[in-house]
């Protein structure tokens, strides 16, 4: 991979898709139709009150790439106004990293704006972050850096 020559960081800052997210008002209900129709499972679940969403990710495959399912807590939450907006559907397009600050840094240098100033939890203690949509072609983009345990 080429150097950027501002950053010495690789030029391609992403490893691989992480997953890919997609906004359901009923949880339990999402998890059930992905499960008898497309045959894939939960693998993770839990509630993130910082973000305002219970979720779940399901496995695609034999690899390690994601669906993530997010329903609000409240109607408060971004995932209910993201409904409340669009309707359910895709909400963003996660991509992993080895180092989401370095990531965060290199892409502000480039002009990019992201939601945060320094990272926040994500699933499964993962640290994330998100490009602004206005700067990324109208898509929300997360940067995922799983956690060291694993993902």
């Amino acid at each position: 991979m080429p150097d950027d020559a501002q950053t010495g960081l690789p030029s391609e800052l992403f490893t691989t898709i992480d997953h890919v997210g997609i906004a359901v008002p009923d949880l339990d209900e999402a998890i059930a139709f992905y499960a008898s129709t497309f045959g894939v499972h939960s693998v993770h679940e839990e509630t993130n009150e910082e973000q305002g969403v219970r979720e779940a990710m399901l496995a695609v495959g034999g690899g390690e790439t994601r669906i993530q399912l997010l329903a609000p807590l409240t109607p408060e939450s971004t995932i209910a106004k993201f409904i409340g907006r669009s309707g359910p559907g895709l909400q963003q397009l996660a991509f992993r990293v080895d180092d989401v600050e370095a990531v965060s840094a290199t892409l502000r240098e480039r002009g990019v704006r992201l939601l945060y100033d320094a990272p926040k939890r994500g699933t499964a203690d993962s640290r994330v972050n998100f490009v602004h949509p206005k700067d990324a072609g109208g898509v929300l983009v997360e940067l995922v850096q799983p956690a060291a345990t694993g993902h």
